[in-house]
């Protein structure tokens, strides 16, 4: 009896790097035996998921993967993690990412500090969102802020109808930088300055995170449907909004998974249960994995290799265990972007893919013995298009 076709993509954000003096990359130097085997009978190449001259973010990098050119869907980074979020939008409404962050706090004028942690030293979902309540009623004009996950948050600006996307930077693209360069258009930096002098000075407030950063500014998502673009079913299973967001824009199942924190030690049980799971309803699961995006943007390559090495042994290991029995599984392995350790922040370059079928072993001049940058590099694959990777995966 043929065995029902499943579809997964395990992606691991921000996996890929750069090579280091040693010509290393966490890649290169994780121990991870099971991937490393899969290579050898996979089709592995290089993949360009961030078009050229395009933000190397994750939101652009993501909506690649999951088949939907950013040239014509993207639409902004904050919309989708507002959709996640719950928050009803307008088309005329314009969203903001909102960062908790920590700044400097030994200058005495705000434009001289420095961005210390981007995430306000991982502050927790519960105390996070205590402090949104904080600010909540310090929004500018007509705008709401809705509290997230960990250190992520948004603002909505009703009836804006356009967004502004000057000088609107990242804050994990300014790590240890002055912020003089960088800071946002009124009446945004009157708002960042307020959440300094509030949350520095607030008696309830004792944890690292001193202001807020808006960034990532959009407008609502149109995106087509999943089964109606590509023939399948599918969920995703994401730790952040931002994922969940393009998943429930294009009409998956967006699924939560309890413990899955984005962190090093997030729960990567769960998720893979949440996985075989899925596919007894659906076809397809978008797994997307945050760790090594973390580890990058704080430069720590022990991490980041560690975080690799989590995703052979507590990720890809059972779910094929689990799956390969009573399924033909076809399983993409990818980053959505490179976060190299040297640089704590993205960048557009190719990154390696691996494409692995159950049932039938890859052509050798396409196969490799080990998914490393260098080793997808020397197989001379190069998919040019990363939105047209869904369409390898289902074999279209």
């Amino acid at each position: 009896m043929k065995k029902p076709t499943k579809y997964i993509v395990v992606l691991g954000d921000g996996m890929s790097d750069l090579e280091d003096e040693n010509k290393q990359t966490p890649l290169s130097l994780a121990k991870k035996p099971i991937i490393d085997a899969l290579a050898q009978r996979s089709e592995v190449g290089l993949c360009q998921t961030v078009p050229k001259g395009m933000s190397p973010g994750s939101d652009t990098a993501n909506l690649s993967v999951m088949g939907y050119n950013p040239k014509k869907y993207y639409t902004g980074r904050s919309p989708l993690e507002a959709l996640s979020i719950g928050i009803n939008l307008a088309d005329s409404d314009v969203t903001y990412r909102v960062n908790l962050v920590t700044l400097s706090d030994d200058e005495y004028n705000f434009e001289d500090k420095r961005m210390l942690d981007y995430s306000g030293g991982d502050v927790d979902t519960i105390t996070a969102n205590r402090l949104i309540q904080i600010l909540k009623p310090h929004a500018p004009e007509n705008c709401e802020i809705y509290p997230g996950v960990s250190y992520r948050h948004c603002m909505v600006h009703r009836g804006k109808g356009k967004a502004n996307t000057k000088n609107l930077i990242p804050p994990h693209d300014i790590t240890d930088k002055p912020i003089l360069k960088h800071l946002p258009p009124e009446p945004i930096l009157s708002f960042v300055k307020n959440t300094y002098d509030i949350l520095s000075n607030h008696p309830d407030n004792r944890t690292k995170v001193n202001s807020a950063w808006v960034w990532g500014e959009g407008t609502k998502p149109i995106l087509t449907n999943f089964k109606d673009e590509y023939g399948v079913s599918g969920a995703v299973i994401s730790e952040v909004d931002l994922v969940k967001g393009i998943g429930i824009a294009a009409g998956l199942e967006s699924i939560d998974v309890e413990g899955a924190d984005a962190s090093l030690y997030t729960n990567y049980k769960g998720m893979v249960d949440a996985t075989i799971d899925a596919l007894t309803r659906h076809d397809f699961v978008y797994l997307h994995i945050e760790a090594p995006d973390e580890c990058g943007h704080k430069g720590d390559k022990r991490a980041k290799t560690l975080s690799i090495e989590f995703l052979d042994r507590k990720v890809v290991e059972p779910l094929l265990k689990n799956l390969t029995d009573k399924y033909h599984v076809r399983l993409l392995f990818i980053p959505d972007h490179a976060t190299p350790i040297a640089l704590k922040t993205h960048t557009s370059d190719p990154v390696p893919y691996m494409l692995y079928d159950s049932e039938q072993d890859a052509d050798k001049a396409t196969s490799a013995a080990a998914y490393t940058e260098k080793d997808a590099k020397n197989t001379g694959v190069f998919v040019a298009e990363g939105h047209t990777m869904i369409k390898k995966l289902l074999g279209k």
